[in-house]
């Protein structure tokens, strides 16, 4: 068989949400409700171009997995869900590391954003990672994507919270200087941290109060696992 032809294709806009890195994004869209933005790029930024759209709750957004193309792709992956040792061929996973790097991601629209040469989607429970190039965007219909009848395999289910997360006094003041800024963060934080972000193979098998620490917004997140429970004890702002 021949090899199939190659295509390129242009970004239509940009993703702006909280996760600055890769460790700690959600490992699935709608695990945790956090904001974000996608920026249409001028070219795209019509009003007409999304006229209707604010009509669905949901979209698909179709994007590039940037920061993992210069690392290749793997025939066979380690799913979170099978605890990160058992593989499985990358078509029966989501992971980034694919012949061509693109995701695919259902999020909650919550509003449309338009003003003369800018039009800006405003976003809930997406596992997108800041400055991610977005491919194309779709609405979300419920009587055609959501199937009850549809089979998970090894991910019949969403997962469960596994960690019970704590705070520091130090922690709670940090957060309490966000508050007007950000007043979801305490909710943000514990939802991404009860999933316990660590990679499966990790999880379980590090010394107690192992110190881990993942880019939020412009600080560092820092905690440490203590008995199965993740205690927050630092937020540290990032410079620049």
């Amino acid at each position: 068989m021949s090899q199939p032809d190659s295509f390129s294709f242009d970004a239509i806009g940009v993703v702006r949400s909280c996760f600055k890195q890769k460790f700690g994004i959600p490992r699935q869209p709608g695990l945790v409700d956090v904001p974000g933005v996608i920026e249409l790029y001028p070219d795209y930024a019509r009003e007409e171009a999304v006229r209707g759209l604010d009509d669905f709750s949901h979209i698909w957004v179709l994007f590039l997995f940037h920061q993992a193309q210069r690392e290749g792709w793997k025939a066979t992956v380690r799913p979170p869900r099978l605890g990160g040792n058992e593989r499985v061929g990358v078509f029966a996973s989501r992971s980034m590391f694919r012949p061509n790097p693109i995701g695919l991601s259902v999020v909650k629209l919550a509003s449309i954003e338009c003003v003369p040469g800018s039009v800006r989607l405003h976003i809930r429970g997406g596992d997108l990672l800041d400055g991610t190039p977005v491919l194309d965007i779709k609405p979300y219909l419920p009587y055609a994507d959501a199937l009850p009848d549809a089979r998970g395999g090894y991910a019949p289910a969403s997962p469960e919270a596994v960690c019970e997360v704590l705070f520091t006094n130090r922690a709670l003041e940090v957060i309490e200087s966000y508050r007007e800024r950000l007043p979801e963060l305490r909710h943000t934080i514990t939802a991404l941290l009860q999933y316990d972000p660590r990679p499966a193979y990790q999880a379980g098998g590090v010394e107690q109060k192992a110190e881990f620490a993942m880019r939020l917004y412009d600080f560092d997140l820092k905690w440490r696992m203590e008995e199965e429970k993740a205690l927050v004890y630092d937020l540290v702002p990032v410079e620049g």
